[in-house]
């Protein structure tokens, strides 16, 4: 029996979890980018889809509690780095923020990516990828590559004994493999404030 463009991105999108979020590249086997367009209205439309930017769709979430899950920033992120084979890294306000070196939540996330260079627009947030030099986003560690962006946006005469207290705190957590790797990627005075982790984690 003949489906439709509309019936065949509904299976697929049932199929997965509730959250999972959607482009509109991911449904182009099932007909012209027009017809799939016009096929994602009619179900945000039926709520079986949710737009988020220009392209990104989801597959709505509710909570007993809090009432309607969108994802976060990261996420969009990730996902959109995933789709474009690219890989990413936060950096400025937005690093310190996950560090817990910042309260401030930046309206527009930066992050730095060996991909295109975009701005997508999340509501009233804004996304920026920021082209730059493979070895930028080479780092591994979770923790690692975190700390280095952020050390970065302070500045080498400007971090403060609080800061690096903290850092050298959160960089425990981190694999030793992972930051001996991240640390021959850092600057030379970033990797002075990493090394003592790494010789106290490689001696435990």
């Amino acid at each position: 029996m003949f489906k439709s463009v509309e019936e065949h991105i509904l299976i697929n999108i049932r199929k997965a979890g509730r959250g999972t979020l959607f482009f509109l590249e991911s449904f182009i086997a099932y007909g012209s980018p027009e017809a799939v367009k016009k096929a994602l209205q009619r179900l945000v439309n039926t709520g079986e889809l949710e737009r988020v930017a220009t392209g990104i769709y989801v597959r709505p979430q509710t909570d007993s509690v809090i009432g309607k899950l969108t994802p976060g920033i990261e996420e969009i992120a990730k996902a959109i780095a995933k789709r474009d084979k690219a890989r990413i890294i936060p950096t400025g306000l937005y690093a310190l923020n996950r560090l817990g070196l910042s309260t401030q939540v930046p309206l527009n996330v930066v992050y730095l990516t060996d991909g295109t260079a975009r701005k997508v627009r999340i509501g009233n947030r804004t996304i920026t990828f920021k082209k730059t030099t493979p070895k930028n986003v080479a780092a591994v560690g979770e923790i690692s590559r975190l700390v280095i962006q952020a050390l970065r946006t302070i500045g080498k005469d400007k971090v403060t004994d609080y800061e690096i207290k903290h850092i050298q705190t959160l960089l425990s957590k981190e694999k030793p493999t992972r930051l001996q790797y991240d640390i021959r990627l850092a600057p030379v005075w970033i990797r002075e404030i990493m090394m003592p982790v790494l010789k106290s984690l490689l001696h435990e």
